[in-house]
This record gives C-alpha cells, sequence and structure tokens, in this order.
C-alpha cells in the first residue's frame, strides 16, 4: 500500500522535478518506508513519477518506481495483487524474466505481454500508472470497485496525476471551488464521481483506465458491477451457500499474505465476526483485533466485539472515543480526506487506525458486506417502493406521510422509509435513503441553483432489473466508492496502515451477483447467505443481532457538549459557507435540532464539515 504521483507537463526540467518532489512529500504518510523518483523527456514533455511506499510483500527488492527487463517501462502502484503468483508463473512461462517476489513487477509484466487488458486478469486492490517509453504513452488504471483512489488535473501544459488531491495542489495550483459539487454535495452527503468539490480536480472512476499521450487524454472503462444487469437463468449451483462460504474462505486466505504483522478491525457485527473467524483458521497465531466504542454505552458495540474476541481467543484491543477527540481531530481529518468528513465515523475509525499501527501495518475489515449482499434496511424497503407509490397521493400526502413526520427520532428507519419510497423517480429516491436533503429541502435551505444529477446517471441500471439489484448497483457504483471507500482509504492510510477489504473480491461479487434475490435479502432478513454461511463459526447472538451500523452520537452532542462548536461555524462572523443558505432556514433547522423536535444531525454535520473544508483549503 502506498502513495503514487506524477506528471507531464511543458515546465522547465529544473522546476518540473521540484514540483514532483512536492507531491511526493505531500502524501508522505501513505508511504513512510521508502520514496522513489524517474523523469524522462519525449516529445517536449517532461514525464515523471513518484512514490510513496508502505512496505507489506517483498520488503527487501520493492523499490519503486520499478521497470522492465531494458528499463522502456516503468510504474509507480498503490495496492495488492492478491493473485499475483499465478499470473507470475503464467508470464514465466511464456519467457518473462522478473527478479523480485513482489506484485508490483507482475504488473509491469503483465502490461507488457497483454496490454492495457491486462487490468481485467488483476484479482485485488489497485491504481497504478505506467510509462511506456516505446508507445511515448502514460497508462494509469485503477481496480474494478475503486478500492485505491486516483485523482486527476489536466490543463494546457500540464497533467497531473495522484493518490490525493493535496499532492496536486502541491504542484502549486490554486484551490477553487466547484459550486456545482456543492450542490450534490447536499444531495448525497458526498460529491459523486467523476467530480469533486474543487474545480478541475477529477477522479478515474472506478474499473476504469486511462491513456495519456502527448496532451491528449482518453479514458476506457473495463469493468462495472454484475449486479448492472438483470439476472440472468444459469444452470443451478447444487449447495450455493456452501460455495459461497468456499469463494469467502479464499477471499479471506488470499488477503493475509503479508510480510509483516497484520490484524483485523472487529466491531462486533456479522462482517467483520465473520472475517475474523474465518481468518483464525489460517493463522497459527492468535488475530489481533482492534474495536472501538463510545462512552454512550448505547452508541457502543465493544461488548459484541469481546464476545467474538473470546471465541476466537484473538490479541484484543480497545479504545474508547469521547466528544473532545472529534472537535479535535476533525480539521485534521478534513484534510486528510480532501473533502468534507461524510461520516462522523471517520474519526474514531481514524484513532483505531493509529492505535492498530502500533503493532500492525495492515487490517483486514468487513467493508462492502452489506453493498454487495444486502445489508442495509433500504434493501428490504426498496421493494415496495412500487406498492407503496402505488396508494392514493391524497392519502399518502395528508395522512400517512404527516404522521410518519411526526414520529420521535426513534423511528428513524421507518421515517426514512416511507418519505423515501414515495419519490418516484429511481434517480432522486436513491440518493435520499443517505443523503441529507431532497430537492424541496434544498430549494428552502440553499441559496445556490437547483442541483442537477451528476452526468449521466452513472448508477442507472436496466429497467428490467430487479429492484433489489437497481439498488444494490447504486451502492457498488456510488455511496461505496465515493463515501465509504474513500473513507477507509483516507483514515487509514492517515496512519499508515493498509486495509484489504474480503467481501469486496470481484470474483466473490460475481458469485453472489449469479444468484436470486432471495439469497441475499430474504423476507426481512439481510445478508441471507452469509448469516446460513455462519451458522457453524458464529454464535446466534451474532448471526441474529440487528443492524446497528457504526454510529458516533454527534446527534446528542451538537444538543449538549458540541453545541457552541456548531453554531460558531455555521452562524458566526467568519462563517465562509453562511452565503449559500436562506438564513431563516439556517436559524430553523438547529432551533428544530437542539429543542429536539426533529434530528438534522445528517445535514448539520455535512453543513459543519462543508464550512471546516472552507477554511482548511481557504477557500
Amino acid at each position: 500500500m502506498c502513495g503514487i504521483a506524477g506528471c507531464a507537463s511543458l515546465y522547465a526540467e529544473q522546476e518540473h522535478h521540484i514540483h514532483l518532489k512536492a507531491m511526493a512529500a505531500a502524501i508522505a504518510h501513505r508511504g513512510p518506508d521508502d520514496e522513489g523518483y524517474f523523469k524522462t523527456k519525449t516529445q517536449g514533455w517532461h514525464i515523471g513519477l513518484a512514490h510513496r511506499r508502505l512496505s507489506i510483500i517483498d520488503l527487501s527488492t520493492g523499490h519503486q518506481p520499478l521497470g522492465n527487463e531494458d528499463g522502456s517501462v516503468q510504474i509507480v502502484f498503490n495496492g495488492e495483487i492478491y493473485n499475483f503468483k499465478e499470473l507470475r508463473k503464467e508470464l514465466e512461462d511464456s519467457g518473462h524474466r522478473l527478479i523480485t517476489q513482489s506484485d508490483t513487477e507482475v504488473i509491469v509484466h503483465a502490461y507488457e505481454e497483454w496490454g492495457p487488458e491486462c487490468v481485467s486478469r488483476f484479482r485485488g486492490m489497485f491504481a497504478f500508472a505506467i510509462w511506456d517509453t516505446n508507445k511515448a504513452r502514460l497508462f494509469l488504471a485503477r481496480d474494478h470497485f475503486g478500492k485505491k483512489p486516483l485523482f486527476l488535473y489536466e490543463q494546457g501544459n500540464v497533467f497531473l496525476f495522484a493518490s490525493e488531491i493535496k499532492s496536486l495542489f502541491a504542484w502549486g495550483l490554486a484551490a477553487e471551488v466547484n459550486e456545482a459539487a456543492i450542490q450534490d454535495y447536499f444531495t448525497y452527503r458526498y460529491v459523486p464521481a467523476p467530480a469533486t468539490l474543487f474545480k478541475g480536480v477529477r477522479k478515474l472512476m472506478p474499473g476504469t483506465y486511462a491513456i495519456w499521450s502527448n496532451g491528449k487524454i482518453s479514458e476506457h472503462r473495463y469493468a462495472l458491477p454484475p449486479d448492472r444487469s438483470p439476472l440472468l437463468l444459469t444452470f443451478p449451483i447444487d449447495d450455493p451457500v456452501t460455495t459461497f462460504l468456499e469463494k469467502l474462505e479464499e477471499s479471506v486466505r488470499i488477503r493475509m499474505i503479508a510480510d509483516v504483522p497484520f490484524g483485523a478491525f472487529l466491531s462486533g457485527g456479522i462482517d467483520s465476526s465473520a472475517v475474523v473467524g474465518l481468518m483464525s483458521k489460517y493463522s497459527e497465531q492468535p488475530i489481533k483485533t482492534f474495536s472501538v466504542g463510545f462512552r454512550e454505552s448505547r452508541y457502543s458495540e465493544l461488548n459484541y466485539a469481546k464476545e467474538i474476541a473470546n471465541l476466537f481467543d484473538t490479541d484484543h484491543h480497545e479504545l474508547v472515543v469521547s466528544q473532545d477527540q472529534l472537535i479535535e481531530y476533525l480539521p485534521q481529518l478534513v484534510w486528510h480526506r480532501d473533502a468534507p468528513v461524510a461520516e462522523p465515523s471517520d474519526i474514531p475509525i481514524y484513532l483505531l487506525s493509529v492505535e492498530a499501527r502500533k503493532t500492525v501495518k495492515m487490517v483486514l475489515t468487513g467493508e462492502g458486506s452489506d453493498e454487495f449482499l444486502g445489508g442495509y434496511p433500504k434493501h428490504v424497503f426498496e421493494r415496495f417502493a412500487s406498492i407503496y407509490q402505488a396508494q392514493p397521493a391524497c392519502l399518502r400526502s395528508h395522512l400517512i406521510e404527516p404522521f410518519i413526520t411526526a414520529l420521535p427520532y426513534g423511528f428513524r428507519r421507518i421515517k426514512t422509509a416511507v418519505t423515501t419510497m414515495g419519490i418516484e423517480r429511481f434517480e432522486d429516491r436513491m440518493p435520499r435513503w443517505f443523503g441529507a436533503l431532497n430537492k424541496e429541502e434544498q430549494a428552502a435551505l440553499i441559496s445556490l441553483p437547483q442541483p442537477q444529477l451528476p452526468g449521466g446517471v452513472q448508477f442507472e441500471t436496466s429497467l428490467n432489473n430487479s429492484p433489489l439489484r437497481r439498488c444494490l448497483y447504486f451502492d457498488q457504483t456510488s455511496w461505496l466508492p465515493d463515501n465509504l471507500l474513500e473513507r477507509g482509504d483516507r483514515m487509514t492510510m492517515a496512519a499508515s496502515l493498509e486495509a484489504r477489504m474480503p467481501f469486496m473480491d470481484h470474483v466473490l461479487a460475481g458469485f453472489v451477483s449469479s444468484l436470486p434475490d432471495k439469497y441475499r435479502v430474504r423476507g426481512l432478513t439481510t445478508k441471507w447467505i452469509l448469516r446460513e454461511a455462519m451458522k457453524q463459526l458464529l454464535p446466534q447472538s451474532i448471526l441474529n443481532r440487528p443492524k446497528v451500523g457504526f454510529r458516533v452520537p454527534v446527534n446528542e452532542w451538537f444538543r449538549t457538549t458540541m453545541r457552541e462548536f456548531l453554531y460558531d461555524h455555521l452562524t458566526g462572523a467568519d462563517s465562509r459557507t453562511l452565503k449559500y443558505y436562506h438564513r431563516k432556514a439556517l436559524e430553523k433547522i438547529l432551533v428544530e435540532h437542539v429543542s429536539r423536535r426533529q434530528n438534522h444531525e445528517k445535514l448539520l454535520w455535512a453543513m459543519l464539515n462543508l464550512e471546516i473544508w472552507h477554511k482548511q483549503y481557504s477557500v
């Protein structure tokens, strides 16, 4: 796991190299173990690659940039290729000569052998850039689901790429706000790809490779999540649950390949518990597990995590987080994320990563299970959206929805479900499940022009697809890569810790997608196939516990200990975002929350972080 950066510019050579070194220095936290550079010139363009290394595999010979035998192909790589040993043998059988034991060198020779289509053969998480001297081109690629980030900037005489946006600004760019993205931010609570909050900076889409040559760039999508298409009838599998368990075990096992100490994040939910249980089958030593909780006991899952730690006899570590730490670390983590911190849980994840990094350099996590196996309440409710919309409009608008809206906060899930199911357009409904504001609410609060959906509605699927698969495809192409995976990457890498996600293996995802919907959501039961597969491994107390989610009690803190902090940022004289809001609407939201008439924690958190982001980048 590392940080990469690079450039192609018409700048003077010395100035070009100074900027390149600054780009690498900006992401030194991603790779504290080593750094390396490559530079060349072609057709008047200065080309540079930079690398910061966090050593996990092949500690002695994995220095980057790394080249082929004659140095004509050079790579900087962030990630892990889990099937690199199989690919290495195939390449050696074809006549390639490899001199290191690293997965990085396998990518170089795979590119030589198969060209850009090599990316389809990789099983893992990756973002990399290759300079091909013979073709005078840069080849950049990002993994199937976007687990590893890659940001791009191009304007006139310069093309830049990097693992984090701050690295691009180290070149000397001026930060400017992308106001259209701010509108999307209030819809989703994050910025959907390919846009970012910075004007001129975009994301390379997941499952995409790009080719830059002589000032021109083209992008090609090589992979989309399999849930995009309707389920096709296939030959039946004798025992889908057993096959699923075998594939999940394999996914966990291959992610335990490392030359450094590693462990696992353990929340006590079924996802992380399953990962820890399967890891224990393949480890001769106790697995190191790390859990985080809060002083407010009803928000803490430490007891569940402790139960699993005892069951599998892990080397267990616990961390308790307070609101004081949230206030202390929030500006720092906005800087690490280069964006508003979309979820309060970013802070405890970062603090847990810092704690884990004291004894390990890599962890396995349960990320992605909900988005591929159907783990959210919305995956149950979405199936009934068309039925609810078929009810008379007057019944919904004058009776059902006013009654539901008036329910106290304890009924938040049913409130969200009913109000969201009533939204007829799929592309409007999907962001609303986890978003901050719908169109009417934005019009009442935001003084900017009304938001537009991101280009082409990237997450839309076939109308013939099932409601569950359409919903999951949105999760896999928007909510997951643009929010949860960005959180996971930035918060762990801020602590120089690598995180691996067995549930996001694209082979495993393809198998699950080939099964009928009932293997994921059955009745009111979510992640049905995982619960069935874990019956012999996990106790009923874990299998049957309701989904809690990793919630931070900011709703209470905003009313008490963080109230002054919140008001100062949103309504203070030096607020940079107050101009975005209708003042009376803002004051109404604050009063409703503090007086407990409504819970606006999602919106208030989004607004607070947007303000901190503006101040962090002086925009």
